[in-house]
């Protein structure tokens, strides 16, 4: 006996699972993965209406399939997080770590506590520029941990969650990676390590297909 489309919906997506992941959010960035086009989409729409929600917490949707370069990441920085117009590059002033370091000021609304930027397709950059993906990750997870560690101003809780196909997850077992460290030019200590006394950006990896089962790796 066939089961009804309520019934497949229900047992596949289950109701909670939302906000185990903004819990997973509290103290991590997430890897989220999955084989599936449709299972991703729907993840990163449903997880996005759900943190949409949420009070005190703003949202930052990346639509990956069109970053494949950094002209085109800075065009989606833009629109999302208030500031000035982007410099095409990662560090220096008017670069994309000055924008992620910004807070959201609107009038007549309290900045949010929290803010998410979800990154769904994250893997076509990594498939078209894997350096240049690397750097972006190490300017997500380093702008957050300052942020949270080493700021003076009232907290702000900055997390991405990186959607994508398997490849992010093969990627996350590179220790050579920006999901299992931070960049380094030489050999001396990690700037972001300096910044924030962490040894390395904590991450998670989720099987999204089995977020409600399994429990999720430790990168």
């Amino acid at each position: 006996m066939r089961a009804s489309p309520r019934q497949v919906a229900t047992r596949f997506v289950p109701l909670d699972w939302q906000p185990e992941a903004l819990q997973l959010l509290d103290e991590h960035h997430l890897v989220a993965w999955s084989h599936s086009v449709r299972t991703r989409t729907a993840f990163a729409a449903g997880l996005s209406q759900f943190l949409a929600s949420q009070r005190d917490l703003s949202v930052c949707v990346l639509h990956g399939r069109s970053i494949t370069n950094l002209d085109a990441l800075c065009q989606q920085l833009e629109r999302q997080i208030p500031g000035p117009p982007l410099d095409r590059r990662i560090g220096g002033s008017s670069g994309v770590i000055e924008l992620l370091r910004s807070r959201d000021q609107r009038p007549g609304r309290p900045a949010p506590r929290q803010r998410v930027i979800l990154w769904s397709d994250a893997d076509i950059l990594l498939r078209a520029d894997c350096e240049l993906f690397g750097r972006v990750v190490d300017a997500l997870t380093g702008v957050a941990a300052e942020m949270e560690y080493s700021s003076d101003d009232q907290l702000l809780l900055q997390r991405t969650v990186f959607v994508g196909a398997p490849a992010l997850d093969m990627y996350a077992d590179d220790a050579s990676g920006q999901f299992c460290g931070w960049r380094c030019a030489d050999d001396s200590e990690a700037f972001w390590t300096v910044v924030s006394g962490l040894e390395r950006p904590p991450m998670m990896r989720v099987h999204i297909d089995s977020l409600m089962g399994e429990p999720p790796r430790r990168v």
